[in-house]
């Protein structure tokens, strides 16, 4: 079994307590900057003013994620300060903020069924609106379910090669997952491309994208969490007892998969027929 550090197994921080009271941090601040020039910077660009804007305040906001983060994984790795009090606090946060991104999905599929079950006089007595050709449920949309599923069972793989210390085992499972992620966003975005032009407009097409789109985007954040979870486990990130950076990423993973799931059945497959 892989060995354990020290102060990842203390039951206390330096300060004789189980709570972590974190250093003064300059990343909210700057993180909060970029947002702003981010937003600032998309209106000059969509107004054809400059696009320079929007490229350094995503550049900033990048640049702040790696520092925070970075500052997350050596308290949690290397200064001991993820206890198991922490811990908790961290889960109930994790499972809060995946709650908060369920909501934006139940707006979307309301959007999606109240367009679909009671169609109005624009769109004509019937769903798809006259004129529309949707997607072929059963051709990328078919594969790319597939595709989330097989990585639902590697991640779960990996998770159980942590809890018995085989690292190497781990790491490759990780980034098994990681690629099927990649697969499918790219896919999907040869799905997009190829995607029939009466698609492009309406209500039926705003409640597809929207909600595929918004699911992609997901997919994007969970497989770059995912590589940097890959590279934290092969650096021996990792414990049997302690790893939640591993098991944010899973539960966020298993998420997306859930959500494609219900998009599939209600999007592709019930949406089409």
């Amino acid at each position: 079994m892989a060995q354990t550090h020290a102060p990842a197994k203390a039951h206390a921080t330096a300060g004789g307590h189980d709570y972590h009271l974190v250093d003064p941090s300059p990343w909210p601040a700057v993180g909060a900057l970029g947002a702003l020039v981010t937003t600032v910077g998309a209106v000059l660009y969509m107004r054809d003013v400059t696009g320079w804007g929007l490229t350094l305040g995503i550049l900033l906001l990048i640049y702040t994620m790696f520092a925070w983060w970075k500052d997350v994984v050596n308290e949690a790795t290397f200064e001991g300060h993820h206890t198991p009090v922490v811990q908790i606090g961290m889960r109930y946060g994790m499972a809060l903020f995946i709650a908060s991104e369920v909501m934006f999905f139940v707006a979307f599929f309301w959007a999606f069924f109240d367009s679909s079950l009671f169609p109005r006089e624009a769109t004509g007595p019937q769903w798809p609106p006259t004129g529309i050709e949707p997607l072929d449920t059963w051709d990328i949309p078919f594969l790319n379910t597939l595709i989330l599923l097989t990585s639902g069972t590697t991640v779960t793989w990996a998770h159980h090669e942590i809890r018995e210390g085989h690292t190497a085992r781990a790491t490759k499972a990780l980034a098994l997952t990681a690629a099927l992620g990649a697969i499918f966003l790219a896919l999907q975005a040869y799905e997009y491309v190829h995607a029939s032009y009466t698609l492009k407009s309406g209500i039926y097409g705003a409640t597809f994208y929207i909600a595929t789109g918004f699911h992609g985007g997901h997919v994007f954040i969970g497989t770059v969490f995912l590589i940097v979870c890959t590279f934290r486990c092969h650096f021996g990130h990792f414990k049997p007892d302690h790893h939640f950076g591993f098991e944010a990423a899973a539960w966020y993973w298993h998420f997306v998969d859930v959500v494609w799931l219900f998009l599939f059945c209600a999007v592709y497959w019930w949406g089409n027929s």
